[in-house]
């Protein structure tokens, strides 16, 4: 890992294997996407399709 100073700041390089370690570990650490079940699916697309409607 290097740094480099251009015009008064700086960065660090970063070998691309370490990089894209560092990317799946943030990826790790997201909250994955809610999982609904059957009937709260359809109440949802309901209330989305009904909201959609009266916007029209």
């Amino acid at each position: 890992m290097n740094t480099i100073k251009i015009d008064n700041k700086s960065y660090v390089v970063v070998p691309k294997k370490e990089y894209e370690n560092l990317l799946t570990k943030a990826a790790q650490k997201t909250t994955p996407a809610k999982k609904m079940s059957l009937n709260q699916g359809k109440k949802l697309a309901y209330k989305l399709i009904d909201k959609w409607a009266k916007e029209k």
